[in-house]
């Protein structure tokens, strides 16, 4: 049985060293992220702060700081849970396993959540201004919710079966939100709450909207699950848990998780938008000011024991890390049976997530041809790129199962060289010049605007790679430094861009040029221009990080030797890709140096952080 609330999930953890009381009056605003930040970089413990700074409840950091602490959690379920998975893969487990077909009803009990009138989250009300006001970063424009769980419901067809639980930015102070009134609802294209919202716009009608915060840890997870269409998340919650989950109902009011530490409920104007943001957030830069949805709030609810969880996000690998490693722990072997022919699919983390995807996939068609080519690859892609999330990608690098059957995409380094051995610049690029992109992601044409490239590779290897730099490499005007990234890799530092928004830029084309006729990549079929080679090419994170958060395909790819033919455009040379910040990019995160000096202090002798960071 997993835990009912927040507060069962605490003291079990801190009975078994998992989880450290920091007593020291720590403020909300840019303090308390940062030490949660330096602790997950230390594989620390969850933390309970007892004692920040003008706020009345105690916050709870860190708790999924670990992929094993995450694991522990949920313990009691993962069984079932990854039994019903494998029931929908393979039903004939069950001839091997046949005890197992007992588990499965029992879980599936769960799936239902259960009313009732005991509801420990209703026993108290309060303010929004009374809420912990946690700023992680120092151009925030107030303070947000970063581990909120908002509840819709449909408004053509309400209930259970049609809702939705997500994890949306929810801000609480700043910008011109009035005071105790109004909060602001961000939330990305393709999640849940845009269809619900669609509808109340059509109708005419107010949307619902409840925001809880903390009780069962299922709700959390659940909450950024990529569930299949019509599967509720509360169901998903309920099965983690390994209890159906309780929910209380109130007069005009949307269902309320009843274990939940807080609720604010409120509704939303179906035509009216407010400034939302800045915000530090997951790719590593800030989230500007943009027009999102507001809630007008009409009640803040919370639990006498109420605990407030929170995490911080920032340039990965952080906490929302752990997060998705477990969470393809739990979905990673459904993908084969979604898209046919897929192996593997793998949104990259240390870039962000959505701007690069790795996938591995079978290539059956024309079986008998003397030599593999990407043909049953494209088809997949297309596939991959039409599912939920993964249509946000930008970068999609598709491989042959059939050539390397040890490959895994969650190998990088393995997977790029396998890649870069392989692709034919000349054929193996498709584009789409003018589609959507992550919301959070600043390198396109606009908001929620850029472009996706599939670049696949199939057949036998075609080149050795190199992991020296060129002997007696020469550079252009204004170009200068080389470090190897990965092999076949090369970083070069290039100019302060100037480039406009949508734009090609003529310094690149120039580089380019300049190596039309000079044969010196010899090794390096890819070159990524950025302000720092040898940044990018300290560690593959970095290379990763800089390469694909930075960059939009329509306008940052290039070529050396470039040509079209008809409207397919390729290279017979080394790819270039301009990943240097351009001017209408956001602000990457940076520390604020007193508070990180705060924190040193915590970690020395004597400090409760001592030992940890």
């Amino acid at each position: 049985m997993g835990y009912r609330n927040l507060q069962e999930c605490v003291v079990d953890l801190e009975q078994r060293g998992m989880l450290l009381r920091i007593e020291a009056p720590l403020d909300p605003r840019l303090e308390i992220g940062a030490v949660q930040r330096r602790v997950y970089q230390a594989g620390g413990p969850a933390l309970l702060f007892t004692n920040p700074v003008n706020c009345r409840f105690p916050l709870l950091g860190n708790l999924y700081g670990t992929l094993e602490r995450t694991r522990f959690i949920f313990r009691d379920t993962l069984d079932d849970i990854r039994c019903l998975v494998d029931l929908k893969i393979n039903p004939f487990s069950l001839l091997k396993n046949p005890l197992d077909i007992i588990k499965a009803p029992a879980a599936a009990l769960h799936l239902l959540p259960a009313t009732t009138r005991n509801a420990p989250v209703l026993e108290c009300r309060t303010t929004l201004s009374n809420l912990p006001q946690i700023v992680s970063w120092p151009m925030d424009g107030g303070a947000f919710i970063t581990l909120p769980q908002v509840y819709t419901e449909s408004p053509d067809r309400p209930g259970f079966g049609r809702s939705n639980l997500g994890m949306y930015r929810v801000q609480i102070s700043g910008n011109s939100y009035e005071a105790d009134r109004q909060v602001g609802l961000h939330y990305q294209i393709h999640r849940g709450i845009g269809g619900h919202h669609a509808e109340a716009i059509a109708r005419g009608d107010l949307l619902r909207v409840n925001v809880f915060v903390g009780g069962p840890p299922s709700m959390a997870v659940a909450a950024v699950m990529p569930l299949p269409e019509g599967m509720p998340e509360l169901s998903f919650a309920g099965l983690l848990a390994g209890q159906r989950i309780p929910m209380v109902r109130q007069p005009g009011q949307l269902p309320i998780s009843a274990q939940a530490d807080f609720c604010i409920c409120g509704v939303v104007d179906p035509h009216k938008t407010m400034p939302e943001g800045p915000f530090g957030d997951h790719l590593g830069y800030y989230s500007l000011t943009h027009e999102f949805p507001a809630i007008q709030v009409e009640a803040v609810y919370h639990r006498r024991d109420a605990i407030w969880p929170f995490t911080t996000v920032g340039r990965p690998p952080q906490e929302d890390t752990s997060f998705g490693a477990f969470i393809h722990e739990l979905t990673g072997p459904l993908i084969p049976t979604v898209v046919q022919g897929v192996k593997e699919v793998h949104a990259v983390d240390a870039a962000g997530v959505h701007p690069l995807l790795l996938a591995i996939a079978t290539e059956r068609y024309v079986p008998y041809a003397a030599e593999r080519q990407p043909q049953e690859l494209l088809t997949i892609a297309n596939a991959i790129l039409g599912q939920g999330q993964l249509s946000l990608a930008k970068y999609l690098f598709i491989a042959a199962h059939e050539d390397a059957p040890v490959l895994h995409t969650h190998d990088c380094a393995a997977f790029f060289k396998h890649m870069l051995e392989r692709v034919d610049w000349s054929r193996n690029l498709h584009f789409q010049t003018t589609t959507t992109i992550d919301t959070l992601d600043y390198s396109g044409s606009g908001l929620n605007e850029g472009s996706k490239v599939v670049i696949a590779a199939a057949g036998p290897v075609r080149r050795k790679l190199s992991a020296e730099v060129p002997a007696g490499l020469e550079f252009p005007p204004e170009f200068g430094g080389a470090d190897v990234c990965l092999p076949g890799v090369l970083a070069v530092t290039g100019p302060v861009s100037r480039q406009a928004r949508g734009e090609c830029d003529d310094v690149i084309e120039q580089f380019c040029a300049y190596y039309a006729e000079r044969d010196c990549f010899e090794g390096f079929p890819l070159i990524v221009i950025c302000d720092d080679a040898r940044f990018a090419a300290a560690a593959l994170n970095n290379f990763l990080w800089v390469t694909f958060t930075r960059s939009n395909p329509a306008t940052d790819i290039y070529g050396i030797r470039a040509e079209n033919r008809g409207r397919h455009w390729g290279c017979k040379g080394a790819l270039v890709i301009d990943a240097r910040s351009k001017p209408f990019h956001a602000p990457p995160l940076v520390d604020d140096p007193a508070v990180e000096r705060k924190v040193d202090e915590l970690g020395a002798p004597g400090g409760p952080l001592h030992g940890i960071i």
